[in-house]
């Protein structure tokens, strides 16, 4: 049985899009609904858990075959209706996901070809002229997070302990270094790349904006209209910007990253 936590992206997608219409013949595990901003057409999308998911491994939220793939149908779909259009519609992922579904089925059927086709799916979207938005209400982790919301213009997260973003989960990470829990979490308060915590995300540069809400489980009436204006903000500034991610070099831990790129260029 799923937590309230699970819920995350449910409740927010559910509050976000209430007057918005459903988007039919995609996985359960797939809400997607397009409704209006601020008067700007908008498409939501949201991975959720599906106790009857007929992968096991999907069961929670997870990023897995049906996902990948339902949610490249959902945004390609927008791409092909939208190409005459000069108002093309704006995409607003809603990102609780755990991690990708790790599953024998899931790598025999090929799980890094669906993911990758959401990344492209988004991508192309974004580089289309549609404005792409992920709003962080939960987890978004690993393979999951790069499928579903990475790739979006600009990057919104709640301001919560239970909001976070790796790689990797902190037990798996543990394992993999060699390390307890307790010498990670150690090791991630000097090295920011390391850490957990929204606030160690947020001085990488790549969020645009971190949100305070009354509750980032069960939102209220007032956190919803924060959430919302601060979308229709992130949607008016990538209207007058590039359509690449270059907003995300900026903030003081990127320097190499930025060096590096500049130095490319120069010899490329």
């Amino acid at each position: 049985m799923t937590t309230a936590t699970e819920q995350r992206g449910r409740n927010w997608f559910q509050l976000l899009a209430t007057d918005a219409v459903s988007v039919t013949g995609l996985p359960d595990s797939l809400l997607v609904a397009d409704g209006h901003l601020n008067g700007l057409a908008v498409r939501y999308l949201a991975v959720v858990a599906d106790p009857d998911n007929r992968f096991p491994r999907a069961r929670n939220g997870e990023v897995g075959l049906l996902e990948g793939w339902g949610l490249a149908e959902a945004i390609d779909h927008v791409i092909e209706q939208d190409r005459e259009r000069e108002d093309k519609r704006a995409l607003v992922a809603i990102v609780d996901v755990p991690s990708q579904a790790y599953g024998r089925r899931e790598e025999a059927l090929g799980i890094h070809q669906a993911l990758a086709g959401a990344v492209d799916s988004y991508a192309r979207a974004r580089l289309a002229g549609h404005p792409v938005v992920a709003l962080l209400v939960g987890k978004a982790m690993s393979g999951a997070f790069l499928a579903h919301g990475y790739q979006a213009n600009r990057l919104i997260a709640l301001r919560d302990p239970n909001v976070m973003v790796h790689a990797m989960g902190k037990e798996s990470a543990a394992r993999v270094t060699l390390r307890s829990v307790d010498e990670l979490e150690a090791l991630a308060a000097t090295i920011a790349p390391m850490a957990y915590d929204i606030e160690s995300y947020d001085s990488l540069g790549l969020l645009w904006e971190t949100l305070s809400v009354s509750s980032a489980v069960a939102p209220q009436a007032d956190d919803v209209a924060r959430v919302q204006d601060c979308l229709i903000s992130a949607l008016n500034d990538i209207a007058g910007s590039p359509r690449d991610l270059r907003s995300r070099l900026g903030a003081s831990n990127r320097e190499a990253s930025s060096r590096v790129r500049q130095l490319l260029r120069a010899q490329w």
